[in-house]
């Protein structure tokens, strides 16, 4: 193969912005060749050298409200998106996450031009809910590159497209994986310790009411059983104002931090934490840090929760195969339980040591020899050069 590589890439998410970007690095380093860049992205693939069709952050404009406002706008896009990369023939096509605006590009594209490889980044969670997508996907998308190990095999089992699994950006992290290093000295779990306990309620403005409520409660119980505590409260900017006035009338109010490195921080001084169910708890698996989970369950998504096909909500107990970290759900999110459960992780005792060692499971099984990107791109290479 000689001259540039024609690569098209729909990314919309920062986070796939930087997936994207790491692969086509990994294309260039593998091939020693030019990449030439079409599509949609953000500045990281920007600086990889793509001219974004338009701008990223009217795909990341994805959740339901927006989509019922902002529709004509988002169907004229993604025709638009479609129609350009369908003419620019590139040697193959790579849609990353956003799968309500990539997939439907994928359709067009696959339909208007049925040459042109067809990658998907980052799996549908159809092993959770709507498994009907697996084998949806099969005419337009020719592989799927799997953050999550069990992927593959549910992806084989559902009847979809055929998946690689190239690794989590969290399994390499630094912040992680110094989080890890700090939970792996040996600390003192002593009766009349003090213990710093991580409330982390979550990321949405709509479950940080619904469970900092109970979490202030738990604490209450813990206090009132004995437990000097330390309370750290990491949050994000959009939910700040939010989690202080909730906090405001706890006896012992918690410290809120804000920011990755003094998250990844808190996470390596962290006894145990009492967590909002979410990705989350996967960086505190990763991180070596006992957790117990709580979800309520917001009421207009109730009629739709039946359609949930997965055993687990957590990702550490789905990845490990295992209940590894208890999960508390509605009316079971009851303080005076999670309470004696948090005093059982936050001392040296069995139930401690096995969810640890259910967390090591969970970092082998995530592990890969090389970096994701050059995994990824390995797998975009194969299907170009069967085209070529």
């Amino acid at each position: 193969m000689s001259g540039p590589l024609k690569v098209a890439v729909v990314a919309g998410e920062e986070s796939g912005d930087l997936l994207g970007a790491d692969i086509v690095a990994a294309l260039r380093a593998a091939t020693g060749r030019e990449i030439e860049l079409v599509g949609v992205g953000g500045r990281h693939l920007q600086e990889q050298g793509l001219k974004s069709l338009f701008n990223a952050g009217d795909i990341a404009l994805m959740g339901f409200s927006a989509v019922l406002r902002d529709l004509p706008r988002l169907i004229r896009r993604i025709g638009e998106t479609a129609r350009m990369i369908a003419e620019a023939s590139p040697d193959c096509l790579i849609t990353i996450d956003s799968p309500d605006f990539t997939l439907r590009v994928a359709r067009k594209v696959r339909a208007a031009n049925p040459y042109i490889p067809i990658i998907h980044y980052i799996c549908p969670s159809v092993w959770a809910w709507r498994p009907g997508r697996a084998p949806a996907m099969k005419p337009y998308i020719d592989r799927i590159l799997c953050v999550l190990p069990f992927e593959v095999a549910e992806l084989e089992r559902l009847d979809g497209p055929p998946g690689t699994y190239v690794g989590h950006r969290l399994a390499s992290d630094p912040g992680i994986r110094a989080a890890a290093a700090a939970q792996a000295r040996p600390r003192d779990l002593s009766e009349g310790r003090e213990k710093t306990l991580l409330l982390l309620p979550g990321s949405r403005r709509s479950e940080v009411k619904r469970l900092l409520a109970p979490f202030g409660e738990t604490v209450s119980v813990l206090r009132q059983r004995g437990h000097a505590l330390r309370l750290v409260l990491p949050t994000v900017p959009h939910v700040a104002d939010i989690v202080a006035e909730s906090v405001s009338g706890w006896e012992q109010k918690p410290t809120i931090v804000s920011g990755a490195e003094a998250k990844c921080r808190a996470f390596g001084e962290a006894d145990a934490a009492l967590i909002a169910s979410g990705t989350v708890s996967l960086e505190l698996a990763l991180s070596g840090v006992p957790l117990i989970s709580c979800y309520k369950i917001d009421p207009l998504f109730r009629p739709i929760a039946r359609f949930i096909t997965t055993w687990s909500a957590l990702l550490p107990n789905l990845i490990a195969d295992r209940p590894v970290a208890p999960e508390f759900f509605d009316e079971l999110v009851r303080p005076k339980m999670l309470a004696r459960w948090l005093e059982s992780l936050m001392g040296d005792t069995p139930l401690r040591a096995w969810q640890k060692q259910g967390f090591h499971e969970v970092v082998r099984r995530m592990a890969t020899e090389r970096p994701s990107g050059e995994i990824a791109a390995e797998a975009v290479l194969g299907h170009i050069r069967r085209k070529l």
